[in-house]
């Protein structure tokens, strides 16, 4: 039940990548958008309303031999449908996308595989609809076969330092853990709050088996390729037609480099401070210096999904 981060692919110099005035400018080279939630289409508290936007207007363009679809690929420890229900709280349109897929569905598929597994949750109560309707009990820490872990339990003060206890113990017993989401961090609010791979890196460093669901591990996108072909009954998309959209570079860019596909950053994300553009006033200057300063690059970079 091992998995290791998928390799970073072969970078792009940094001098090479442009920086997009809209998303106008490379949306008809494309069939397929995967493209992140968190970070792109909300912060965490309001829903950015030209992100929807340039999707909608994505979708509207004349298909090029198949349709033009929208997966929203999301590193959210829940089923899709309790994603749907934030981003309906926040305004975003559902005409600005054709499917959802989150590493909670494919968390509810590991899990799946294990009927009758005594599991214990490591995360907040908030999380708790990614075990509805599985063949499974939750125990106590003591009592699990395996761990499933969805996040911290309250992400506002604690640190992976708070869990160090708790690790030690799922390590003496080598209980593996499934982690349901690979972020570090997320952007809330203007702030970065921690996210579960924040405890998984730490049980790894303990030598703890960890199976980690979501971006940037290639079977996130093995299944959203295919469901977007399902959505017309026609074979997954050719990957030089499709196009990968996300804030994180550890994730979203690092994950869409491994596949093969192309990817656009969103600079005012979980880097916007790194970049300049923290404040509403910002504007995101020469990007040059700090690209190259990282060890995976995206094919370009525009400071927010708009068209």
């Amino acid at each position: 039940m091992t998995a290791s981060p998928v390799p970073a692919g072969p970078a792009q110099g940094p001098a090479a990548i442009p920086t997009l005035a809209g998303f106008r400018e490379i949306a008809p080279r494309h069939d397929l958008i995967l493209c992140d939630v968190w970070g792109v289409l909300h912060d965490g508290t309001v829903g950015h309303r030209a992100a929807g936007e340039a999707l909608i207007r994505f979708r509207g363009l004349a298909p090029e031999g198949r349709p033009r679809r929208v997966m929203l690929v999301s590193n959210a420890p829940r089923p899709w449908p309790s994603v749907q229900a934030i981003l309906d709280g926040y305004g975003v349109p559902r005409e600005a996308y054709d499917a959802i897929l989150t590493s909670g569905d494919l968390t509810r598929d590991l899990v799946a595989r294990h009927p009758g597994a005594r599991v214990h949750h490591l995360g907040p109560e908030r999380d708790a609809p990614i075990f509805e309707g599985l063949d499974l009990t939750l125990v106590p820490p003591a009592e699990a076969q395996v761990v499933v872990c969805t996040g911290l339990f309250d992400d506002t003060r604690e640190t992976a330092d708070d869990y160090r206890d708790t690790l030690a113990a799922f390590r003496a017993r080598a209980v593996p853990m499934i982690c349901a989401n690979p972020d570090l961090v997320v952007e809330r609010d203007k702030k970065l709050i921690p996210c579960a791979g924040l405890i998984a890196a730490a049980y790894a460093e303990t030598g703890g088996e960890v199976v980690y669901a979501g971006k940037p591990y290639r079977p996130i996108y093995e299944a959203a390729l295919a469901a977007a072909g399902a959505l017309d009954g026609l074979p997954a998309p050719d990957l030089s037609r499709v196009l990968a959209v996300g804030d994180a570079l550890r994730t979203d860019i690092a994950g869409a480099s491994a596949f093969g596909i192309a990817s656009l950053l969103v600079a005012r994300g979980i880097h916007a401070e790194e970049l300049g553009v923290l404040a509403e006033h910002d504007r995101l200057g020469d990007a040059a210096a700090w690209l190259a300063r990282q060890s995976v690059h995206p094919d370009a970079l525009i400071e927010r999904l708009a068209w």
